[in-house]
């Protein structure tokens, strides 16, 4: 066989093998990923049905909040998931997720909110705050974030609701204003979503 022939061969052959590899690195990939996602998927929920029950009262729901759901369009147009929280049947409350723009990124907080419109608890579950310093928002490294158990609209009035380096009630950080601001800020626009759309919560349609 000449030389050119040789060479000829090797070409063809090559692609042909990058071509296997790819076919089954792509097969693997796809079944690792068919494998994993039902663990993952399970994983999620149990740390949101984590999440939703820090901020409700012990006793206070008798439902599954998971599985009693709403969506409600909020004022940018996105759609609010809302998790019902019932006794006997009859809505109590709610529990969402809300955000503000804090120093790093956005802070993402879970509230909780009675029938009244009162705030029943707080946590934050997602952020990039500075350690030692914005990640005071986190109830493992602080008290905070507990000052909102309580407040509603009416209390403190709705001009209090910022740190009070604005004028407000609540505290901000040494170092770290924009945090607790912005955790305010997402907090207060909460409750205001709740009471513009509290008749239709309650209905729990």
């Amino acid at each position: 066989m000449s030389t050119l022939a040789l060479w000829r061969d090797k070409l063809s052959y090559q692609p042909l093998s990058l071509a296997i590899i790819a076919m089954l690195t792509s097969g693997a990939l796809a079944l690792s990923n068919q494998l994993t996602h039902d663990g993952i998927r399970q994983a999620e929920q149990r740390d949101l049905q984590a999440s939703l029950v820090q901020v409700l009262p012990e006793g206070f729901a008798d439902n599954e909040l998971l599985k009693d759901t709403m969506k409600i369009a909020a004022s940018d147009g996105k759609a609010v998931t809302l998790y019902l929280s019932r006794q006997a049947g009859k809505v109590n409350g709610a529990v969402f997720q809300v955000s503000g723009r804090g120093y790093a990124g956005d802070v993402v907080v879970i509230i909780g909110i009675d029938a009244s419109g009162t705030l029943l608890g707080a946590r934050v579950v997602k952020h990039q705050e500075t350690p030692g310093l914005g990640d005071k928002i986190e109830l493992a490294k602080s008290k905070w974030i507990r000052s909102f158990e309580g407040q509603s609209l009416a209390s403190p009035p709705a001009e209090k609701w910022a740190v009070k380096k604005d004028g407000g009630v609540f505290d901000q950080f040494a170092g770290a204003t924009i945090t607790p601001r912005a955790v305010v800020k997402a907090v207060k626009g909460g409750l205001e979503f709740f009471a513009a759309h509290r008749q239709e919560i309650l209905e729990g349609k």
